[in-house]
């Protein structure tokens, strides 16, 4: 028997919070239906203090809503409809439900949409920053079947393994960028205090010293000296690249170099095809046509070589012909991709076909996380130690030599 703790509401819309011993967490649904209450949230009492340490850092967040307080806001309503209450009083309790003001005013103002007569999707397309339009047009798509609650539940699934995803990459690629950081402020110190320091002792014996110290002095010196220039320079290339993708052409150069970068690119790639692949499916799996779908997979994907792709297949679908063509030609997609939409276009599969690609890419994108970092670790270590091993040995080389001078 394992503690859990949950969240509830009654039929009536009251919520109610506490600690139940139950052997998993279907015992404790099952005890609160039991009981007469809708399940909302249930979780183990160790987990709630993690989220409680989240809430300060949101004060540095742009974004009013984080993806995790979107994916219980969700869940919550997905829980709420099927259990047969009305759309309006579901948003009424979710109002006091979900965490952060701002989360909370906009969610009174979708109940005091809803309750004006407007649609929940039109509600809810009046706050892009919070709902983007693949969420938008699920819940349009089911409003118009009258299955919102199927809708519902489609977004929780998509914004789960999205999330899934993210969290798996952010957890692999901590560590790495940990160490390059540290790596890089160490060498930065030693290059610019700690050598110049000792560069003072061989000042009067400067042409005796091997050219192997002497290049280090040089460097270190003109590190120390005109690091700022390179700084600067490196500020006002970054500031100007900043400008240059912003334009739809640069940007259409960035997206084509990110994709044929050595080892990063096959990466990205798999990235952006899981991504397609999922979002595409969700929205069909929704109800949402076709081309609508692809409308909004073409403003939600990042690239922008993808992009163009998905607006030539709408093209093509209009005409009445197959995407295959136009993804082909974008030179993105992996031959294996392509064949399973070519076969799910075939016989009538595509949501299905869709849904095996981005699984299979995301398991690979994976893969090639953890084969990336488990090199990327020792060799961050293993480039470090050489740096310092030279700067050692260069620095034993000249006492070496001031030893041989004659007095």
């Amino acid at each position: 028997m394992a503690l859990f703790q949950y969240r509830a509401a009654d039929y009536s819309g009251k919520v109610v919070e506490g600690i139940m011993e139950a052997e998993g967490e279907h015992g404790v649904v099952l005890r609160l239906h039991e009981m007469g209450f809708i399940p909302l949230r249930i979780a183990s009492p160790g987990e709630a203090p993690s989220r409680l340490l989240q809430v300060p850092f949101t004060l540095f967040l742009r974004r009013k809503v984080t993806q995790e307080g979107l994916l219980h806001f969700t869940q919550e309503l997905s829980t709420l409809l099927g259990a047969g209450l009305p759309l309006d009083r579901s948003l009424s309790m979710l109002a006091n439900l979900v965490e952060g003001e701002e989360f909370k005013k906009i969610v009174r103002l979708l109940f005091e949409g809803v309750r004006a007569g407007k649609s929940l999707a039109a509600s809810m397309a009046e706050h892009p920053e919070v709902f983007p339009r693949l969420y938008v047009n699920m819940i349009r798509a089911g409003e118009s079947g009258g299955i919102v609650d199927v809708a519902l539940r489609y977004l929780v699934e998509y914004l789960e393994r999205s999330l899934n995803l993210r969290e798996d990459l952010k957890s692999a690629l901590t560590y790495p960028v940990l160490l390059a950081t540290v790596a890089g402020l160490s060498l930065t110190v030693l290059f610019v205090y700690v050598i110049p320091k000792f560069s003072l002792i061989f000042k009067d014996v400067r042409q005796a010293l091997p050219w192997v110290t002497m290049l280090l002095i040089d460097f270190s010196y003109g590190l120390s000296r005109y690091g700022w220039i390179v700084l600067l320079l490196i500020i006002v290339g970054a500031t100007g690249g900043a400008f240059y993708v912003r334009n739809p052409e640069g940007r259409l150069q960035w997206d084509r170099w990110r994709l044929n970068l050595w080892v990063l690119g096959d990466l990205l790639r798999k990235l952006e095809v899981a991504r397609f692949a999922r979002t595409l499916a969700a929205l069909l799996r929704g109800g949402v046509p076709l081309l609508e779908a692809l409308g909004t997979v073409q403003g939600v994907v990042g690239n922008r070589l993808l992009a163009r792709a998905i607006a030539q297949v709408q093209n093509k679908v209009k005409e009445g012909k197959g995407m295959v063509g136009p993804l082909t030609e974008s030179g993105v997609f992996p031959d294996l991709a392509l064949h399973m939409i070519a076969v799910g276009e075939e016989t009538g599969r595509l949501e299905g076909m869709l849904t095996n690609v981005a699984d299979h890419y995301d398991q690979e994108v994976q893969r090639s996380t953890k084969r990336l970092t488990s090199l990327l670790e020792p060799a961050l270590i293993l480039g470090m130690g050489l740096v310092i091993a030279l700067v050692v040995i260069s620095m034993l080389l000249a006492i070496f030599s001031i030893h041989d001078l004659p007095f």
